[in-house]
């Protein structure tokens, strides 16, 4: 039986076209017309006036921290549930990870967790839009104005995501996305900062390229990165965001068919919540087992496995991580999301007919 994974990319636009236009350009490198077309696609998703394009998403959030001048000693508050690229970008800038709980619904930080660990050297918080739901912004911002802290949303997972109306990436100082594989949108490898503050964007631009001045050549007045995005693979990703409503589209449906299918088993699977203020956008169809289950979650995936269907698990919370350990932390929210959330295939090349192959997989192990 074919293997359903739990993530494709779909490369049926322009990717192939535009690539050979590059190729064709000579324009291979860190310079050319699909940089910038790309940047402009990513700045206009966000809402703001500027995308600067980077390698990864984690260069992307690492530029963006450089950017807001975080520094030794200063602490960001975050989320415990996280990819852990989003703490170890704060240790890239010698800064402190401050680790706050979870809403149980949606994954997202939870606003009065933040307001709880703020202390005189608290810079600004990391708000991660988790599996593509989007996290409570209202009251971080609040917050955030109210004690002088900036607010950087890590919107890796949640490209064309949607709060109050506003799309994700553009709400705080700035946002960072990843334009991985497995992202909705994707170049392969990738990763943007989204800001409507254009001396950021010009201080990320002058880190991301080695910290050269942009108006004399080859003097650095800062030790900078090479962050940069080639051409050839914004090229890939000026065809992705031309798709981009479609595949918000297509997730939208495949999560209907999820949510339709496993209706049935009631509380035994929690389905994604999806706030009446937010879009979300589905980057991972993310179910949790009901607390005391018999069946539990390792046991399901291992199960899934055995019938051919990839499944990821739900990222462990940072402070059971060797690098952030910390047993004294409280976040029971983090541990019993990580304990009990997997993440089912969530990818535009799924049938209606693999759909149900999952969810009848996911009774028959459950039973």
């Amino acid at each position: 039986m074919t293997r359903i994974h739990v993530a494709e990319p779909t490369l049926d636009g322009n990717e192939k076209a535009y690539v050979n236009q590059a190729l064709d350009s000579t324009w291979i490198s860190s310079r050319g017309e699909f940089l910038d077309r790309f940047e402009a696609q990513v700045a206009e998703m966000a809402g703001v006036g500027h995308a600067v394009a980077c390698n990864n998403g984690t260069t992307s959030l690492h530029l963006a921290m450089v950017g807001l001048g975080l520094g030794e000693g200063d602490e960001v508050i975050m989320p415990a549930l996280t990819y852990i690229a989003t703490a170890n970008c704060a240790r890239y800038c010698n800064a402190v990870p401050v680790l706050v709980d979870n809403d149980p619904r949606t994954f997202n930080i939870l606003p009065e967790a933040i307001e709880a660990a703020i202390t005189p050297r608290t810079k600004g918080i990391v708000v991660v839009h988790l599996y593509g739901h989007s996290a409570d912004m209202a009251p971080i911002l609040e917050i955030a104005e109210r004690h002088g802290l900036w607010v950087l949303e890590d919107a890796a997972e949640a490209h064309g995501a949607q709060y109050r109306g506003q799309p994700v990436g553009g709400m705080g100082q700035c946002g960072s996305f990843s334009f991985f594989g497995n992202k909705i949108i994707t170049t392969g490898e990738g990763g943007a900062v989204t800001t409507d503050d254009a001396e950021l964007a010009a201080r990320m631009r002058l880190y991301r390229s080695q910290g050269m001045d942009p108006h004399r050549r080859y003097w650095h007045p800062v030790i900078g990165y090479n962050y940069r995005m080639t051409n050839l693979t914004a090229a890939i990703g000026v065809a992705q965001m031309e798709r981009l409503p479609t595949a918000l589209a297509n997730r939208r449906r495949i999560a209907d068919w999820y949510g339709a299918r496993l209706a049935h088993l009631g509380d035994r699977i929690i389905r994604p919540y999806e706030a009446q203020d937010c879009t979300h956008a589905f980057w991972m169809y993310t179910v949790m087992l009901a607390e005391g289950e018999a069946v539990d979650r390792d046991t399901l995936m291992a199960r899934l496995d055995q019938d051919g269907i990839e499944t990821r698990p739900v990222f462990y919370p940072l402070n059971q991580m060797p690098p952030y350990r910390d047993d004294t932390l409280v976040v029971p929210n983090a541990v019993s999301c990580a304990s009990r959330g997997l993440n089912l295939p969530t990818h535009e090349r799924l049938t209606e007919q693999d759909v149900d192959r999952v969810c009848e997989a996911v009774e028959k192990a459950l039973a």
